[in-house]
């Protein structure tokens, strides 16, 4: 399959790169150059924001699939949708259950109401990219991923944890154990993207692993376990980490409290994508591979500059012990 892949050297579009290398396509890759690109690609260097940043895509060659990573406005989406139309077979692009309207009460099928596209930022920016590659024309497939994470995360989710476990000693573990997980490992985005692609899949699909694929308990044991066994996890109940201001999901990577917010991010339904052959890989691997990559780093693992930063204060969390675990 002749394969291109706008982005290619970031999370995602790496994932998509290697695995579609490793098949034999031939891959050809669209970005501005900042990262170094995977072994076996075609490079094609362009800013998707600059006024004739798409120049290198001008070029008298078609593929059978395009997969589009961008996550920020859609004009960008947009320009590329019109600019290829008609040169591809299929089109691929990299969605988020962002889009569905906060408050929508779980589970959320692919049918669920959207959020209104004047939504400014990440919501109102995945909507408006959807209906901008619809300018494709063609089959079109919205992968509509969750959290996602594994090997080359640049975020910092789970790579913050894993150092920290790394750390070892008492370590602030936000509960309850049994608080059920849902995500997608990047290389299985990858995998389910590339076989739409080849075999046609259209439409809109929730790209996640099944509610409770994980556990809270089940990600902190096995990260403790690949990194060393040196932390000593002490378990705390969300009423004491709302207490001290601790804020979910950023300062406590990946963790949301039990509730309404929980439930969208964690109570998906994606019977349609397991139906047309996604199949999530055990938390076990998602979490060893992403160490290995880890510790296999000269330096600090790369990170997006359109985030902010994740992770909780060393001191906060000592204070926190502290009081709690006299």
């Amino acid at each position: 399959m002749k394969l291109l892949i706008l982005g290619g050297t970031g999370f995602v579009g790496r994932a998509l790169a290697g695995e579609a290398v490793a098949r034999g396509d031939d891959v050809t890759v669209f970005n501005r150059g900042r990262r170094g690109s995977p072994p076996g690609v075609r490079v094609l260097t362009g800013d998707r924001l600059a006024p004739d940043g798409l120049a290198a895509l001008q070029i008298d060659q078609r593929w059978d699939a395009v997969v589009d990573t961008w996550a920020a406005g859609a004009g960008a989406v947009g320009r590329a949708a019109r600019l290829l139309s008609g040169r591809a077979g299929h089109y691929t692009y990299v969605s988020s259950r962002s889009v569905y309207r906060w408050g929508t009460p779980a589970p959320l099928t692919e049918q669920a109401p959207l959020a209104d596209p004047r939504e400014p930022g990440y919501a109102g920016d995945k909507v408006r990219g959807e209906h901008a590659a619809a300018e494709f024309g063609g089959p079109l497939l919205l992968a509509r991923a969750g959290l996602i994470l594994g090997p080359h995360e640049d975020v910092g989710r789970l790579p913050w944890w894993l150092h920290r476990l790394a750390r070892g000693g008492p370590t602030l573990a936000p509960g309850p154990r049994i608080l059920p997980l849902q995500y997608i490992d990047a290389r299985d985005l990858a995998i389910f993207i590339l076989d739409a692609g080849r075999s046609g899949l259209s439409g809109a699909y929730n790209v996640v692993s099944e509610p409770g694929h994980t556990t809270m308990g089940e990600l902190l044991d096995i990260g403790n376990q690949v990194t060393g066994g040196r932390a000593q996890l002490r378990w705390v109940d969300p009423q004491v980490v709302d207490r001290y201001g601790i804020q979910p999901w950023t300062q406590l990577p990946i963790w949301l409290p039990p509730g309404p917010d929980h439930d969208f991010l964690h109570r998906g339904d994606v019977s349609k994508a397991l139906a047309a052959g996604l199949r999530p890989r055990p938390v076990y691997d998602t979490v060893a591979d992403t160490w290995q990559w880890l510790s296999s780093l000269p330096g600090d693992a790369p990170r997006r500059t359109d985030r902010g930063e994740v992770g909780l204060d060393a001191a906060l969390e000592a204070k926190v012990l502290a009081e709690q675990f006299r």
